[in-house]
């Protein structure tokens, strides 16, 4: 089943934000961690939701980025900033992007684009929402452990959608946070997205593929339960595969990188017309997949 409004998934789990851009509170006995950072436009959504969902703020004890595109990242200067003492916990390689300048520019920038395209501009100024160089953060990579008393979370580095991916896995709720690293639940199918190594991103959901899963908790379009949430990694396997092929007929087709990723650009942004990210992201997502499908060197994309 698939479920895509706020509210409580189970006793110790929350999701908040909104359908497009989706966040996650898991409340253990030490404290609450943040699963996942969003895009910038959900605080004022998040904020609501702790009143209305009866939510004690000052319980979270840590924020985890599961990877660090601008849209997974966008809550994490205002909640650092309100609560000082919050560790922001990230792949390591994540954590080095959020010293560079570049990177820092690029996800500013692409996150003033949604705002605008949201008619919410004001809300940057208002809460202060704005990445700025010098985050500081706790590296997390294969087999770490978030101890929140009684739930721990594990996490399981799964590179491919970008090379900082990583999911979260808390075994006591048979619950999988596998960011867009394990597939998106959009509309009634699954968007796969290996969009800095193809080939990496099918292995890691290889490594997905055994663990028991009662939630597959998404970052975009909510959550899935039951029988579905349990064979979701399989799935995506499978259309994983299939996507791959598509990628290769119309690159052998073209004889052209360019023209086959404007081509599935196009396809995949009409089939995907409510996507929060800019249109033009999917042209250079799907050329760098095809890049590397091809055995193509891969042009140097700020990440």
């Amino acid at each position: 089943m698939r479920l895509r409004q706020p509210g409580k998934v189970h006793d110790r789990l929350w999701f908040l934000g909104h359908e497009g851009s989706c966040v996650y509170l898991l409340e253990g006995s030490r404290g609450s961690l943040l699963i996942s950072g969003g895009i910038n436009a959900i605080v004022p959504d998040i904020l609501e939701q702790f009143s209305r969902f009866g939510i004690d703020e000052n319980r979270i004890r840590g924020l985890l980025v599961l990877h660090s595109h601008f849209d997974h990242v966008g809550i994490v200067p205002f909640f650092k900033r309100r609560h000082p003492g919050m560790t922001v916990y990230a792949a390591a390689r994540a954590l080095d992007i959020f010293q560079k300048p570049k990177a820092i520019a690029a996800i500013n920038d692409a996150s003033r684009y949604i705002l605008k395209n949201q008619g919410v501009e004001h809300l940057s100024a208002d809460y202060d929402l704005e990445w700025r160089v010098g985050m500081a953060g706790e590296a997390v990579g294969e087999g770490a452990q978030i101890d929140l008393g009684d739930l721990e979370v594990r996490i399981i580095e799964i590179p491919g959608h970008s090379p900082c991916s990583i999911a979260a896995y808390v075994p006591e709720l048979k619950a999988l946070f596998p960011s867009d690293g394990g597939g998106i639940p959009f509309r009634d199918g699954i968007n796969v997205y290996g969009t800095s190594d193809y080939s990496r991103f099918q292995e890691s959901l290889q490594k997905l593929k055994y663990l028991e899963v009662d939630y597959l908790c998404a970052d975009h379009h909510g959550y899935v339960t039951g029988e579905e949430a349990g064979a979701f990694i399989a799935r995506a396997i499978d259309l994983a595969a299939q996507k791959r092929e598509r990628m290769e007929e119309a690159y052998r087709r073209h004889g052209s990188v360019e023209l086959a990723a404007e081509e599935l650009a196009h396809q995949f942004g009409a089939d995907n017309a409510d996507n929060i990210v800019p249109p033009e992201v999917f042209v250079e997502s799907y050329r760098q997949m095809i890049m590397h499908i091809a055995g193509l060197k891969l042009a140097a994309v700020p990440r």
